[in-house]
């Protein structure tokens, strides 16, 4: 692929991560895509998320293939992105959701966020701990170096951020109405098998609101599908790349 039709890729983190969730994922498609990475860890709401992520594509001609993944708060942000009341700017040329929900928050959600603040708050190591555990596949559980990096980026992120990012994920707007009027846009939804933090119903459920939608299962990952997972996700979204085709000027 030549250096003028080289898409560009924007990957959008998810609470509790840093770059460091796509670095295997990055890697794996650096040869074909310019691959840019969204930072999700200083803002206060998910329309701000959205804001910041639109800047890092300002630049983007619109002669260049664009694609956005967003993974789980990502996917939020993603979300936004598109279908947002105010959406300006470079549009993507085809959409990834991965591991992520159209729905708004609950109020059952929004009083046990509540409870994850406060418990942040008082040991954000053992919250962090539990997220990891619950976040992930029980045979990633037997891999040691890849729990510790999890931890790791977990940790780096730090307590002040994931209650922002918490606050933020509970105020987040319904979306569902707009993603359905998105007829035109070549859209990937990805899930592990073993989510535990957005079950394989809502991917199945966000996948039958796109129009453009294919829905791809990811065997033996939990939440945790950039790390759990990362050349499966590279390989889908290899293909997703190829549909991304500017609309002509």
């Amino acid at each position: 692929m030549s250096a003028t039709t080289k898409p560009v890729l924007l990957l959008i983190p998810g609470m509790l991560n840093t770059a460091a969730v796509w670095d295997g994922v990055a890697a794996a498609l650096a040869a074909e895509a310019e691959v840019r990475i969204a930072d999700v860890t200083t803002q206060d709401s998910i329309a701000a998320m959205a804001r910041d992520a639109r800047e890092r594509i300002a630049d983007v001609p619109a002669s260049t293939p664009l694609a956005v993944c967003g993974f789980s708060m990502g996917g939020y942000t993603a979300i936004e992105m598109v279908a947002g009341d105010t959406a300006p700017g470079r549009r993507p040329d085809a959409l990834a959701l991965l591991s992520t929900s159209a729905r708004p928050e609950t109020d059952e959600g929004r009083a046990m966020r509540e409870k994850t603040i406060a418990a942040i708050g008082r040991d954000f190591g053992k919250v962090i701990q539990g997220v990891a555990t619950f976040g992930t596949a029980e045979a990633t559980h037997a891999d040691a170096a890849l729990m510790a990096r999890i931890l790791e980026m977990m940790r780096a992120v730090g307590p002040e951020a994931a209650i922002r990012q918490n606050r933020a994920i509970a105020a987040r707007t319904d979306r569902r109405e707009q993603l359905v009027q998105l007829a035109g846009l070549p859209t990937l939804v990805m899930c592990g098998r073993e989510d535990r933090i957005t079950p394989p119903p809502l991917s199945e459920e966000l996948a039958a609101l796109l129009p453009r939608a294919r829905l791809e299962w990811i065997d033996a990952a939990g939440h945790m599908t950039p790390m759990e997972a990362a050349p499966r996700v590279a390989e889908l979204l290899r293909g997703l790349l190829g549909q991304a085709r500017p609309a002509p000027a």
